[in-house]
């Protein structure tokens, strides 16, 4: 099985928030790798892989960075495929790391989600694979009536609230 998605981090510790991208890539079935690189420690072999990704079958790239960052827009300066930057809260509460990733120069776009937004970087992978792939479409779809469902339920728990006396709904 070849990857369609490839999880990039700078190290291990981003682990804990990535897995949120690798929770929901493995709940929808999208074959998908994880790597540690370095766009500081290990620039050629980073250099390497985004130059190559595509050539593996490689789809879409989620790189998560914290502090400079600079891992998802290296890897877009040297790859054809989309790269979705994810945001590591690991120094100035993140900031620093999502500014890195949504002040990309013109020509290098990384599409950047909130911090520590691994799942919603997987959920636009998904949205990006799904073009062309009607099954990959219908798996899209089904999420967002998932996600309407739950507040649809929510309203009907709220509606059955009966303890404030002002309450109008």
């Amino acid at each position: 099985m070849k990857p369609r998605v490839s999880i990039i981090m700078g190290s291990t510790s981003d682990l804990p928030v990535m897995e949120g991208a690798c929770k929901f890539l493995e709940s929808n079935e999208i074959p998908f790798e994880m790597l540690a690189l370095s766009a500081h420690r290990t620039p050629d072999e980073v250099a390497e892989y985004a130059k190559h990704a595509h050539e593996r079958g490689v789809e879409v790239i989620i790189a998560g960075a914290g502090m400079a960052a600079h891992l998802p827009g290296v890897i877009a300066a040297m790859t054809p495929l989309p790269v979705i930057g994810v945001p590591i809260k690991s120094s100035l509460e993140g900031v620093d790391a999502a500014l890195a990733m949504l002040q990309m120069p013109p020509g290098i776009p990384v599409a950047t989600v909130a911090i520590n937004g691994a799942q919603n970087a997987a959920i636009l992978a998904m949205q990006i694979l799904a073009n062309g792939d009607p099954v990959m479409m219908e798996r899209v779809i089904r999420h967002k009536e998932q996600l309407k469902q739950k507040i649809v339920k929510a309203n009907a728990e709220l509606a059955g609230i009966d303890t404030y006396k002002f309450k109008t709904n």
